[in-house]
């Protein structure tokens, strides 16, 4: 039985300018780096940036990053400032801001839970929406 998300893997094209983005812009802690890659973490989700031929989906699949109510403001400032790309506006629960890495991932930073989306469910449902 699946108990969580062991790790999440990236592919990236310039190494040196995607640890730049996830550790200095998003604020990742970096742990080891080597010539194709390397593992950073936030909270317990570990990732790692594999130099590769990124081929970003073209659809709705995409990362969502817990970031705090209180620091969701001047966070996403700080992004916008930097210069970062929207793909999307928000339109769901919670506040979220959907931006690219510089490869092309999607990301969303968001402030919410399953708990609260579920909870905002009851009043809102989704077109077809079924409990499972």
């Amino acid at each position: 039985m699946i108990t969580g998300i062991n790790h999440i893997t990236l592919a990236v094209s310039d190494l040196e300018r995607s640890l730049g983005f996830y550790i200095e812009l998003l604020g990742f802690k970096g742990h080891v780096a080597w010539d194709g890659g390397a593992y950073l973490s936030a909270g317990d989700l570990w990732l790692c940036l594999s130099l590769d031929s990124p081929v970003p989906s073209e659809d709705y699949t995409h990362l969502a990053f817990d970031v705090s109510e209180t620091n969701f403001q001047s966070f996403c400032e700080r992004l916008c400032q930097s210069g970062v790309s929207i793909w999307k506006d928000n339109r769901s629960e919670g506040q979220s801001l959907y931006l690219l890495d510089p490869d092309g991932h999607k990301l969303e930073i968001h402030v919410g839970s399953l708990e609260t989306r579920l909870s905002a469910l009851k009043s809102k449902p989704y077109k077809g929406l079924k409990w499972l």
